[in-house]
């Protein structure tokens, strides 16, 4: 009898191309779960607790692993029952991959978990068979075959390729820095999404999976879905992907140059589109470690990356949700090749956000660690521009600003690099300096530029005081322009009343000659 129910589910061709769409069929339970199961779940539970049916298992892989009865006209098939599989440790070692199979075709089935109340059974049994896959594909003795690897895209693409029902939002930060406090949004589907991102990533892992056989399906468009999952709410999910992909990009070397150009995509249409999206600092991550593994001499393609994407990233308000994994990017560079230092320092004073003090803080952070690595041909072609940025950071009345760029000189290199250049730095740095160390509001501030002042008279008494004189002669005609330019306005306010008292006097006259004659 049972026989005869399970053959009138439809066969499933065994031709990769009936599967190119990723997920394209799966039966869906109208139901929610809710999530009685937590994340701590993982890894706890066995089939043995499981109400197990008893009856032998077909040796046929194309009946699924659930029980459906009274076929719709349009070919779908109401389910009617959802029951696990045996244990695999209860069948032979011959049937176990037959049994893999099915246990994979019963986790297609999709459940609604927004109400928490329903089908609580069925989604424990798929819980539960999820970690008896995840526990399998973790001690698989031989390399998973074709058939077995179809089997396995399908069920990944059937429960994680699905829309992410975004909320609108905009861009959470005020000042650069300030973030709303908003819990972040976290999928009611977690308790088996996150059991199937384990399989997942372990099957990636696995040595018995062999990247020239798997590359026929994770392919192109499997990545492709994948990275559009990176724009989830739920931080749990971001993470998985971040190291789901990081490990696809060390297994398939012949889909690395299409993983690099779909993330480029992703950021061009952050930057210059949306300016929205919740991954971006896991993608960033992902590509600091890529960078990190670039051979020497970087190839044309890296240097363009980092010109057209990685500098323009500072541009967008929302800079802060990602600026830490985008420094370590740049850094990663520079430090490669530190020719590139002068391109990257005048990109960072390209975007510098003069308007916003909490901002630009980040950016002084950042230019620390680039200037750590940069040497001194690559500085002289830049200091002069970025020294003047310095200097008005150092006399702004924001005081974390001002200590940010004082704090340059606590870095040995950085010190050295300014020491070694003094005579041009010097001059431009002085009046900063010393409108600090007359009147700053902040003590801290004050105490560091005092600091600072000390080392250039120190080092180079002579040249401290020509600096320190032509900023006092400069400070003196600057007084007298503006007393000059007071005084002007001063005659101009005085003629025009004048004027304007004569006209009135002038009207006055007028009117009293036109009286008379009317008289």
């Amino acid at each position: 009898m049972l026989k005869q129910i399970l053959s009138k589910l439809p066969r499933k061709s065994s031709k990769a191309g009936d599967h190119r769409e990723h997920g394209g069929h799966h039966s869906t339970y109208s139901s929610v779960s809710g999530g009685g199961s937590r994340s701590s779940d993982l890894g706890t539970g066995k089939s043995g607790n499981l109400s197990v049916p008893s009856f032998t298992i077909p040796n046929s892989t194309e009946d699924a692993g659930w029980k459906a009865a009274n076929s719709k006209p349009n070919g779908n098939h109401v389910v009617s029952s959802y029951e696990a599989w045996p244990a695999f440790k209860d069948v032979p070692a011959s049937e176990k991959q037959n049994l893999f199979i099915k246990k994979l075709n019963l986790c297609c089935v999709i459940f609604d978990f927004t109400d928490p109340t329903n089908n609580l059974k069925e989604k424990e049994i798929k819980r539960q068979t999820l970690l008896e896959l995840v526990e399998y594909v973790t001690s698989a003795n031989g390399k998973f075959s074709d058939a077995v690897l179809q089997e396995i895209v399908e069920m990944v693409s059937t429960n994680l390729f699905r829309s992410l029902n975004l909320q609108p939002r905009e861009n959470k930060s005020v000042e650069g820095l300030d973030l709303e406090e908003e819990e972040p949004s976290m999928d009611p589907a977690w308790p088996h999404l996150q059991i199937v991102y384990e399989f997942l990533l372990r099957f990636i892992a696995s040595p018995k999976t062999d990247a020239k056989l798997a590359k026929r399906y994770v392919d192109q468009s499997f990545m492709m879905k994948l990275l559009d999952l990176f724009d989830s709410e739920d931080p749990r999910e971001r993470e998985y992907l971040k190291t789901i992909l990081h490990r696809i990009y060390g297994k398939f070397m012949v889909h690395r140059p299409f993983i690099r150009k779909a993330i480029n995509n992703n950021f061009f249409r952050f930057i210059f589109e949306t300016e929205k999206h919740n991954g971006i600092a896991e993608l960033l991550e992902i590509l600091g470690s890529i960078i990190n593994g670039f051979a020497l001499p970087l190839k044309e393609e890296h240097k363009v990356f980092l010109v057209r994407v990685l500098i323009p990233l500072h541009k967008p308000k929302c800079l802060a949700m990602y600026h830490q994994q985008l420094s370590y990017c740049i850094t990663q560079f520079v430090e490669k090749d530190s020719k590139l230092a002068d391109t990257v320092i005048r990109g960072l004073l390209k975007y510098w956000p003069i308007t916003n003090s909490s901002k630009e803080v980040m950016f002084l952070n950042e230019l620390e660690e680039v200037l750590e690595a940069t040497q001194p041909p690559e500085f002289q072609r830049c200091m002069v521009p970025l020294f003047h940025q310095i200097a008005r950071c150092i006399k702004s009345q924001h005081f974390q600003l001002a200590r940010a760029s004082l704090f340059l000189w606590n870095n040995d290199h950085i010190e050295n690099l300014i020491i070694q250049n003094r005579k041009v730095i010097l001059p431009i740095i002085i009046p900063a300096l010393e409108k600090n160390a007359r009147n700053h509001w902040n003590q801290a501030v004050h105490s560091l530029t005092l600091n600072v002042r000390k080392i250039f008279n120190d080092l180079d008494p002579e040249l401290f005081n020509e600096c320190l004189l032509k900023f006092q002669v400069d400070e003196s005609k600057e007084d007298e322009t503006k007393a000059k330019r007071k005084n002007t306005w001063k005659r101009l306010e005085e003629l025009v009343e004048k004027k304007y008292s004569g006209c009135e006097d002038t009207v006055e006259t007028r009117k009293s000659i036109g009286n008379g004659s009317s008289g």
